[in-house]
């Protein structure tokens, strides 16, 4: 066991989100993103997930007052969608899935210098459409953006800390 740890780290493999901040960053603030998309309340949605993956992976790097920080997150939810990915008979569908782009950038707190910045932030997560009831339908469409959020928050982490 021991062998094969030492193999892997000899071979430059790592754990993603590992890394450090960019530019010396030790303290994030996490500001509610910008939403330009028609589906109201998305923004706090993620926002909200994406400041629970921050704690859960770096507890000590989040603050609760962009005067505390050293960098400030931002984040734009550009598009959300949905689009039928399979279907019952011709018209019917039985499944769609929800797409969701955001774009992001880690600003310093003092002079405004952007530190780091990804663009098109994509991912995708299906769901089941209800035949016989458009509330289970809608409620598995929030239950699929809730997945959606949480997973696109640990690639942001990841792909904020990766390279650092």
């Amino acid at each position: 066991m021991i062998l094969c740890a030492v193999s892997v780290s000899a071979c430059g493999y790592g754990f993603s989100g590992r890394g450090q901040f960019p530019e010396g960053v030790q303290h994030i603030f996490v500001e509610v993103f910008d939403n330009r998309t028609s589906k109201t309340g998305i923004e706090r949605i993620v926002t909200n997930q994406v400041i629970f993956e921050f704690t859960r992976q770096r507890q000590t790097s989040m603050v609760d007052n962009a005067a505390n920080a050293d960098a400030i997150l931002k984040g734009t939810i550009r598009t959300i969608r949905t689009q039928t990915v399979a279907r019952v008979g011709t018209e019917v569908a039985s499944q769609r899935e929800v797409i969701m782009t955001i774009d992001l950038t880690l600003v310093r707190q003092n002079g405004g210098q952007i530190l780091w910045a990804a663009k098109g932030i994509q991912d995708r997560q299906v769901y089941d459409v209800a035949q016989q009831s458009q509330i289970v339908t809608n409620q598995s469409e929030t239950d699929a953006i809730a997945v959606l959020s949480e997973r696109m928050s640990e690639r942001i982490f990841n792909q904020l800390t990766n390279n650092f």
